[in-house]
């Protein structure tokens, strides 16, 4: 009897622990920008953002602050390795045209 009550609260235990892992609104990712870029003609410092797709809007957030911006979804071929961050050059600024999220076939597209 004790082993089954240790076994049922080690499995709620578990599930609880996961439960937070999951995105609430679609597919989300963790983006180091390592220089100023903008996306979307929004102008984003350098640092550590967090992003969360909800329908076609995309949010980056760092801190307190937060930008919204549109976004498509796309799937790629197979599963990508590791978060990237695409961009393009015009006129000396780097403009964030995909983000590739890590462990999944999700792309963020903001061409």
């Amino acid at each position: 009897m004790l082993r089954k009550f240790i076994l049922a609260f080690a499995i709620l235990a578990l599930a609880a622990a996961f439960a937070g892992t999951v995105p609430a609104h679609g597919p989300g990712c963790r983006v180091t920008l390592l220089q100023p870029s903008l996306v979307r003609g929004t102008p984003l410092a350098a640092g550590e953002y967090h992003v969360t797709v909800n329908g076609d809007k995309a949010t980056f957030m760092m801190g307190k602050l937060t930008w919204t911006v549109d976004v498509k979804i796309a799937s790629g071929d197979k599963k990508f390795d590791s978060t990237t961050v695409r961009y393009t050059e015009q006129a000396g600024r780097q403009n964030i045209t995909e983000i590739r999220i890590g462990g999944s076939k999700t792309k963020l597209l903001f061409e």
